[in-house]
């Protein structure tokens, strides 16, 4: 039997203060999510013939935790650029729908200038749809550390995991400090492989955790997790359980739910214009936000995100985010870029980045917040591939042959 931390603890306590609900009714809520239709529909998300369906309604299918939005929203004013013209990719010349239509988007949002210039939602989508965006959600997370940081709440990004989470002491990130989990160089032993339906260490949490509701991640943290033979610090290792345990220290210092930190310090100070919401790595009662790639939001929202991250932290001329940390979390220092001889990306805290200083939060099944600040350049990219990675040449040279239609 599995044997929840301390930290599921609080969340269950949170909700049951917040709700007023006694366990009788809680249990009730529970259950809504544990069906064994809900299972199977949880299990079939992913399913290429569907998935840009689900990923715009993965609240149907999932407990969830709603980040509101404020009353008023930054408003984005229309640029008079336009991007018509033909596209090449895959060295066939494309109309912009067909571009989109070939690199299988949900959503395009583009701004230059701070100004709108292009959005497009396809699929039965519109400017109010929600869409999971998978991994972007880490690039969140990640200013999310940045403001508790800000705030005192974290000493520094050099203590040990385990000096917040004590129930992780003895686990595989008994050794890891918090800037290691920031860099994907935990040490943990993780193997991050999309092979969904197989024997694979992802596929094991992703199933009990995600599918079945039967543990968390960061459950899967303090009791399952080994140390790898690097150090921490040593060798860049992509793993969406070093998310999870930034998400749940987050809620150790913060006393609150990753929710409500986000509506509270980001979301609402940056002007979002629609509610957000995490999908939940279990039932309402003990379940967290699937802090790794669990966020969905609407793709001009995730553009106001990256219009504020590309204007050092201020969005529509208020601070929401230290300068500084927008600077240490795309900027990588040095011997962080690439992330191993042969590659082509780096790895700031929990962005990816490029030289000639693009950077981009960047999900499953290619979704993008593409950053560049040299070209004054936001590209939001909503997609539903059918294969969950691979494509990134394409896509990159989309947003390659935008820039350069938008400079002319």
């Amino acid at each position: 039997m599995t044997t929840y931390g301390p930290g599921l603890a609080l969340m269950a306590a949170i909700t049951l203060s917040a709700t007023g609900a006694p366990a009788q009714e809680a249990a009730e809520t529970d259950a809504r999510w544990m069906t064994p239709t809900m299972i199977e529909a949880r299990g079939a998300m992913l399913n290429p013939a569907l998935n840009w369906l689900t990923f715009q309604n993965m609240d149907k299918m999932f407990a969830t935790r709603v980040v509101p939005a404020p009353e008023t929203a930054w408003q984005l004013p229309p640029s008079d650029l336009t991007l018509e013209g033909e596209f090449s990719i895959n060295d066939q010349t494309l109309s912009l729908e067909d571009a989109l239509e070939a690199t299988g988007t949900n959503a395009l949002v583009v701004l230059k200038n701070g100004e709108l210039v292009h959005e497009a939602y396809r699929n039965g989508s519109d400017a109010s749809t929600r869409f999971l965006t998978f991994s972007v959600a880490k690039s969140y997370v990640a200013t999310l550390v940045g403001l508790a940081l800000d705030q005192g709440l974290i000493d520094s990004l050099d203590d040990p995991v385990s000096n917040y989470l004590p129930e992780l002491a003895g686990s595989g990130y008994d050794r890891a400090t918090i800037r290691d989990v920031l860099r994907m160089r935990s040490g943990v032993e993780w193997l991050e492989v999309y092979e969904f339906g197989s024997d694979t260490q992802l596929t094991y949490v992703h199933d009990n955790s995600l599918v079945a509701y039967r543990f968390g991640w960061c459950d899967y943290a303090a009791d399952e997790s080994v140390a790898s033979a690097s150090a921490p610090g040593d060798r860049f290792n992509y793993a969406t359980l070093d998310t999870s345990v930034l998400g749940c220290i987050l809620e150790r210092v913060t006393g609150t739910t990753g929710a409500e930190f986000m509506a509270e310090h980001l979301w609402q100070p940056m002007g979002a214009e629609h509610d957000a919401y995490f999908i939940m790595d279990g039932p309402p009662s003990r379940g967290r936000e699937f802090y790794g790639a669990g966020l969905a939001a609407t793709a001009r929202d995730h553009a106001r995100f990256g219009q504020m991250i590309l204007q050092g932290g201020t969005a529509n001329g208020t601070e929401v985010v230290p300068a500084d940390w927008v600077t240490e979390m795309t900027v990588p220092g040095e011997g962080y870029e690439p992330t191993a001889e042969g590659e082509s990306q780096g790895y700031g805290y929990q962005w990816w980045t490029y030289t000639g200083n693009a950077f981009t939060a960047l999900g499953l099944y290619h979704q993008y917040i593409w950053i560049s600040p040299d070209d004054d350049l936001v590209i939001v990219k909503v997609s539903a591939t059918p294969e969950p990675v691979g494509r990134d040449a394409e896509n990159e040279a989309l947003f390659a042959q935008i820039a350069e239609r938008l400079r002319s």
